[in-house]
């Protein structure tokens, strides 16, 4: 299967010492092998001649992971092999989109397991499972560690859609995770959105 990068993605590169730059890619690109991926035109903020270094989280038709890229008039080029492997396959249709989202997460610590109030968006949803990017209260980006699963809450475009989701992988503010559990009716209206 290649790996393939579709037009229209929203790609953010992390920089260390600097904010981040968020991207669109202007043309679709694909490759046999994750380090064979041609430098993908993006629309970016930055001028002419800038150049950064970063970790670019890359949401491709397999899946999503993340890798060192550079940024420089308009190209951002893959520096070697992806860190981590495809977090998630995509078996099913897939809608982007910032979706506000709330819930509860269910932590497994050697404590003992807690619960914690999370809050952010849903930035990619199927019928399979979810993005989401945690969001704080003092505006800093994080989720505690250990999150075994999260009863969500995600304003969707029909009304608001319930699921308990299991954390696939977790990384600083993202968490991908499958669902567990899915009302009958949101699944049903799901569906027919990700199709759309």
């Amino acid at each position: 299967m290649a790996i393939t990068v579709p037009a229209g993605s929203s790609l953010t590169l992390r920089c260390p010492g600097t904010q981040d730059s968020v991207m669109v890619t202007l043309a679709e690109v694909s490759a046999p092998f994750f380090p064979e991926l041609p430098p993908i035109p993006v629309l970016s903020l930055d001028g002419p001649g800038e150049r950064r270094f970063g970790i670019v989280e890359l949401v491709t038709r397999s899946g999503v992971t993340w890798a060192e890229a550079e940024l420089r008039d308009g190209l951002l080029r893959i520096l070697g092999d992806a860190p981590a492997d495809v977090v998630q396959r995509r078996g099913a249709a897939r809608r982007p989109g910032t979706y506000p989202a709330a819930g509860t997460a269910q932590i497994d610590r050697a404590a003992g397991r807690r619960l914690v109030a999370v809050s952010g968006h849903v930035e990619d949803i199927s019928i399979d499972g979810l993005l989401l990017r945690a969001t704080a209260d003092d505006g800093v980006p994080s989720l505690p560690s250990g999150i075994e699963r999260t009863l969500l809450h995600v304003a969707m475009p029909w009304g608001e859609l319930t699921a308990a989701v299991v954390t696939v992988d977790q990384r600083a503010d993202l968490l991908r995770g499958t669902f567990e559990w899915i009302d009958a009716d949101d699944a049903e209206q799901l569906g027919r959105f990700c199709q759309a």
